[in-house]
């Protein structure tokens, strides 16, 4: 699992973009059975909560009950690890996600399927990858990334481990 997928996960489920302004404020015992199941972990600091911020989770309650099984599982285990990243992990795959938003679709689309080909890669495979990036020189890394158009993530030096290098799929 990447921190770009877990960025995204947790712009996704936490925080739309559109929030609504002038929001009234919305008791516990307003919400749906389905909402209150959902948000049970703040029932006790709901009423403390911004009306805004009552949307959003709101919000985010009724994307998971759209949620199959799986995705709630993948989206639980991609939140877990979110939790446990540093601020300056978190950062830097805030700063990841917003580069990736920012390439045309196209490059969009050409890593996203990069990313996919490795992580369906038997993980021995990825572990060979992985230790043949280690032993690369700075100048071979430099000339695999003009060849293959990968660009050096933010703070990252040729020093750094390839995509997926952490383990994590």
């Amino acid at each position: 699992m990447t921190a770009v997928r877990l960025a995204v996960v947790g712009l996704f489920c936490l925080w739309p973009i559109l929030t609504p302004a002038a929001l009234p404020a919305t008791g516990w015992d307003q919400l749906s059975p389905q909402e209150r199941e959902a948000l049970k972990p703040l029932e006790q600091r709901w009423s403390e909560l911004s009306p805004e911020r009552q949307e959003r989770l709101r919000r985010g309650a009724a994307r998971w009950q759209r949620m199959s099984p799986e995705e709630r599982d993948r989206t639980r285990e991609r939140m877990s690890h979110w939790r446990q990243m540093s601020p300056e992990e978190r950062a830097q795959a805030r700063e990841r996600y917003r580069n990736f938003k920012q390439l045309p679709p196209e490059e969009q689309q050409r890593l996203r399927q990069s990313r996919n080909w490795y992580k369906n890669l038997p993980p021995q495979e990825r572990e060979r990858l992985r230790e043949r990036w280690r032993n690369m020189t700075p100048e071979q890394r430099r000339e695999f990334r003009e060849r293959d158009r990968m660009p050096n993530r933010p703070g990252e030096s040729d020093n750094a481990a390839p995509r997926g290098g952490r383990g994590r799929n």
